[in-house]
This record gives structure tokens, C-alpha cells and sequence, in this order.
């Protein structure tokens, strides 16, 4: 599975940004699919997960009322859509599939997109 997120950018607490992953190479719509957040020197931590039919999304504490995951198996595509962004969510984002939460790992990485929010 190849993994291309994009959407990250520079904003000011409070605003939004939507993240976008597509996947190719193998059948997407089959797979759990979701993001994961990463800062320097901090261990990566797995933000959100989506069923493969858009069933069971999964939020960590620190998100949970403030982002929403959904995909679009159509178009072999995941979004992270992030209001209310704040400080400390500035980090690199990573798209992943066959995420496995318990143990914070996932089959299939894709490219980081960098999110930044100034305060």
C-alpha cells in the first residue's frame, strides 16, 4: 500500500485544516485506515482510526470533540478533518492502515504532511 497524505500548513490556533490521504496499490476499502501525530523527540501517537467501511472510529483523548475522521472508499481516501487547533497540536501527520491501536503500530506508513499552529 502507498500512502500520500497532503493538506498540512501553517494556521492560527482556533482555525482548521482537513487532511487528506489516498492510498493505492492494494484494496484500500478492505483495510482499517487512519493518522497518527509525531513531535520531535516524542514517541508517535496514533490521533485517529476508521473502520474499513467508515464504522468504529477511534479517537485519542487529546482530539476526541475536536477532529473527525471519515474516508471515501470510492476515491481510496481517509481525511482528518481538525478544528480548534491549537499549539500542541503542531506535529508531523502521518496516514497509516491496518492500524493496530493497542500497540500504537500500523502495517502501512505513508509520508508525513507537517502541520504547524502559531499561537
Amino acid at each position: 500500500v502507498q500512502l500520500q497524505a497532503s493538506g498540512g500548513g501553517l494556521v492560527q490556533a482556533g482555525d482548521s485544516l482537513r487532511l487528506s490521504c489516498v492510498a493505492s496499490g492494494v484494496p484500500f476499502s478492505r483495510r482499517n485506515a487512519g493518522w497518527s501525530r509525531q513531535t520531535p523527540g516524542k514517541e508517535r501517537e496514533i490521533v485517529s482510526s476508521i473502520g474499513s467501511h467508515g464504522t468504529t472510529p477511534y479517537y485519542a483523548d487529546s482530539v476526541r470533540g475536536r477532529f473527525t475522521v471519515s474516508r471515501d472508499n470510492a476515491k481510496n481516501t481517509v481525511y482528518l478533518q481538525m478544528n480548534t487547533l491549537t499549539p500542541e497540536d503542531t506535529a508531523t501527520y502521518y496516514c497509516a492502515a491496518d492500524i493496530l491501536v493497542p500497540t500504537n503500530t500500523a502495517k502501512y506508513w505513508g509520508q508525513g504532511t507537517q502541520v504547524t499552529v502559531s499561537s
